[in-house]
């Protein structure tokens, strides 16, 4: 049965003018728009007036077969309610943001004897104190292996933490105190609890005020280990600074600026705590053909703060934007109501906080020219893995590492890294494998995932989010075992089983914590992804064992005999035949050739039989 076509003439003269959310449906009865108004009436003629400039706004009235009303007591509940509506019917024509994950935080267990350090995601109900947010969990990252280095205290989990009898790893490499083994007093931890808790709260000065004055009283009671340790940190500190701290801009805010491009809409937001940058976030959302910035920053901003229950925004006191917005002062309202506290949305701005609205932009604007110019495809197999292993976020940073041998000889271990616009090759990396069994692909893949982590922890490169290693629960329980010593923790651990005949589309995936093995289809493109980076990392394993099995077949024993040089290795060589030949002759057989001594020929016969007597 054919709908019924809609006349908005008659419509419109049972329209209230109170506010409220409207919701535009097509013949099929889904919704295709929602939108909310002040004054419904007002709002919904200027749907049906001629001559509309907006081809989408034409295309989407054309296709309207009914509108549905919901009245509100406020214009604050209108908009709420369209930013709920939205989330949940999806409609075609509105601009959909796709973020409805929470944001991690830094946690400082301060009830604790020794406090932690650690990431944390979710309700913040559990005792202590908690910083940021943080636009993901590689900033929390970085920021904790910052930390690790300029206050040494412990980020280990408590488990592990309580049944130490000696220090573990982390003391080693000086990034931890070992608080758990007694080996630094209760006064000097709880400093360093206290001068990450200030540097956290973004106040670094007075963290370098207070080690200054330690310094010198250390230095006048000839405590000159203690300044020198002090004297470091006030120099980390001073380089941290330059990187981190946004002169004259104090407080909380988050600057965002949206741009569009060839129907491709981008938004950039920055995440200003306590005078620091904490890094920045990109989104893509959808349906922005025909959109200009003001509409998509339009969208983006009660889509982004109003997502409710449990997954509310922290709202800073202030939001710097780039584009103007029409009902700026009502979205500010609403906002102001949800944070409970004064919430001011800044579009007209000077100094330091227009150049920080320009660098928004700018990253917004390389960002899209970065997808306009295919890598598209590339983030989204990115976007397919994150659904598939059910990630809280986008990954940005994926390593994949695979081990290649033959037969036990010459082992090599070899790392990839991808990120969203693909391979990162001045980051790959091999290891030589050393002192294990030969053909022991459990301690080759230990082995490189600690020298690895070990460099990362000492500022050498980044962390991932993801880690990929070929093979199955075995694997996946040595790369935990690797990082559990080296307390990284956050990281998303993949394994890849080849099917019986290791051919592509047969394989089993194994997640780290899941009992289940994840089987993908075929054409998924979280799986094409997963290939990609297998491939890569075989292709970089297997060029670096062939180049390492080459070197050491062309390099001869006799090289390694003192008092053998060049002349008498080619006189043994031209004597006997061949080097299987020298293998094979005696001591006495050896002593015949002219300069070679008894006790050089001992030596030349006991480098090829190392178990003779």
């Amino acid at each position: 049965m054919t709908a019924a076509v809609f006349d908005p003439r008659e419509f419109l003269k049972t329209v209230t003018s109170r506010p409220g959310v409207y919701r535009m449906v097509d013949a099929a009865g889904k919704v295709i728009y929602v939108g909310k108004a002040r004054n419904l009436k007002k709002r919904l003629s200027s749907y049906f007036r001629k001559n509309i400039s907006s081809a989408k706004t034409r295309s989407m009235v054309a296709r309207i077969r009914r509108v549905d009303i919901t009245i509100t007591h406020t214009e604050n509940e209108a908009l709420i309610l369209e930013n709920n509506l939205i989330k949940e019917l999806k409609p075609r024509y509105n601009i959909l943001l796709r973020d409805d994950k929470s944001y991690p935080y830094i946690y400082l267990s301060t009830h604790q004897k020794h406090p932690r350090l650690s990431s944390y995601r979710g309700a913040r109900s559990r005792q202590g104190r908690y910083f940021g947010p943080y636009p993901s969990a590689g900033a929390v990252r970085e920021t904790l292996n910052l930390m690790q280095k300029l206050f040494l205290v412990r980020q280990c989990e408590d488990s592990f933490y309580g049944n130490r009898s000696r220090p573990c790893l982390q003391y080693q490499i000086k990034r931890c105190s070992a608080p758990c083994t007694g080996l630094i007093s209760e006064e000097r931890y709880q400093e360093d609890v206290r001068h990450a808790e200030m540097f956290l709260e973004g106040k670094s000065n007075a963290v370098i005020d207070d080690l200054v004055k330690r310094m010198k009283t250390a230095s006048q009671a000839l405590e000159f280990e203690l300044a020198a340790r002090y004297r470091d940190q006030i120099a980390s500190l001073r380089r941290v600074q330059e990187r981190q701290y946004v002169s004259g801009a104090g407080g909380d805010l988050d600057v965002i600026a949206a741009v569009v491009k060839n129907g491709v809409g981008c938004v950039q937001l920055f995440f200003i705590r306590d005078g620091r940058n904490l890094g920045n976030k990109t989104w893509f959302p959808r349906h922005t053909d025909n959109s200009d910035a003001a509409e998509l920053l339009a969208a983006f901003l009660p889509q982004y703060y109003l997502s409710g229950g449990s997954r509310c925004r922290e709202i800073p006191a202030d939001i710097l934007i780039n584009q103007p917005l029409k009902e700026r002062e009502w979205l500010a309202g609403v906002l102001t109501d949800q944070a409970g506290h004064k919430v001011n949305i800044r579009h007209r701005l000077r100094g330091d906080r227009i150049r920080w609205v320009r660098l928004a932009e700018a990253n917004a604007v390389a960002a899209l020219e970065s997808n306009l110019a295919g890598k598209a495809n590339m983030r989204s197999r990115f976007e397919a893995l994150q659904e598939a292993l059910g990630l809280d976020e986008l990954p940005q940073r994926i390593e994949c590492f695979d081990i290649s041998h033959t037969a036990g000889e010459s082992p090599v271990g070899a790392c990839v890294v991808f990120d969203v616009s693909g391979p990162v090759k001045a980051d790959y990396r091999r290891f030589n494998i050393r002192d294990i069994t030969p053909g022991d692909d459990y301690a080759a893949l230990e082995q490189a995932l600690g020298r690895r982590y070990i460099r990362i922890k000492k500022g050498e490169g980044k962390l991932p989010d993801v880690l990929i290693i070929d093979g199955g629960k075995g694997q996946i329980s040595r790369a935990e075992r690797v990082l559990e010593e080296l307390q990284i923790t956050g990281i998303t651990i993949l394994g890849i089983a080849k099917g019986p005949e290791r051919k592509p589309g047969q394989e089993t995936l194994f997640l780290s914590g899941r009992d289940q093995p994840l089987i993908l289809q075929g054409n998924s493109a979280a799986l094409h992804l997963i290939q990609q980076l297998d491939g890569e990392a075989h292709r970089f394993a297997i060029s670096g064992h062939r180049q390492r099995r080459g070197k050491a077949r062309s390099t001869s024993v006799l090289e390694g005999i003192s008092g053998l040089g060049p002349k008498r290795r080619r006189q043994l060589l031209q004597q006997f035949g061949g080097l299987q030949e020298v293998a094979r002759a005696g001591v006495e057989d050896l002593t015949r050739i002219h300069g070679i001594s008894r006790a050089l020929a001992q030596r030349i016969y006991d480098s090829f039989h190392p178990d003779s007597e």
